[in-house]
């Protein structure tokens, strides 16, 4: 795979000038750089807006004993233009805010926060990028062992306009989501189709009944 290494590291990019325009709950920088090119020589300067997020987790939480998994729905202003419905179904999931607080602590906190559920074992499924060309958001995306006997409801932080629907389905219905539509946000993508692919190693090693 070594064909697949890009011939250029962090020092083959120059940042000229950095801006703020904006500072809020997130921040975006106006950065002016320029890099290196494949043929060779630099590049002329280039302005990139950069929306900046802390790091950020979610999870599937999934019961090999029911075989069952958890999802939560809603509000999303950015579906408000393009969906029939912005309240989107989706995985737990948060933001590092806490100085110190690892990606799996994180995911523990909004699962109590979210779903109520206090979760077991965890297991990474991917870290990836959302959209590099604008973000420099990184995402840590798990499944996690819970006991779903009794789990959903409405939860959430009224402080923070959190109004949060957790339901949980059983997860022989996760090929028919993922062709529903309903579904359609990276993460829950992504942590759908593994544990599609890898269910039966789970149930093995999570002592599915």
């Amino acid at each position: 795979m070594t064909e697949l290494s890009p011939p250029f590291t962090q020092d083959d990019v120059e940042i000229l000038e950095t801006e703020t325009p904006f500072q809020g709950f997130f921040r975006v920088d106006a950065l002016t750089l320029r890099h290196r090119h494949y043929q060779g020589g630099w590049g002329k300067p280039v302005r990139r807006e950069l929306f900046i997020r802390p790091p950020a987790a979610a999870v599937l939480p999934y019961d090999p004993v029911r075989g069952e998994i958890l999802l939560v729905e809603q509000f999303r202003v950015g579906a408000l233009e393009w969906r029939d419905t912005p309240w989107c179904l989706e995985l737990i999931a948060g933001i590092a805010d806490k100085d110190g607080e690892s990606a799996e602590d994180l995911i523990r906190r909004e699962a109590i926060e979210e779903a109520g559920l206090t979760l077991a074992e965890m297991e990474t499924v991917a870290q990836y990028m959302p959209s590099p060309g604008g973000t420099n958001e990184r995402l840590h995306v798990f499944v996690g062992k819970a006991d779903l006997a009794g789990a959903g409801g409405i939860f959430g932080c009224p402080d923070e306009g959190e109004d949060i629907r957790a339901l949980t389905l059983s997860a022989d219905t996760i090929p028919a989501l993922l062709t529903s539509g309903r579904v359609d946000n990276a993460a829950s993508l992504i942590a759908l189709q593994w544990l599609l692919l890898n269910r039966q190693d789970l149930d093995a090693r999570w002592g599915a009944k």
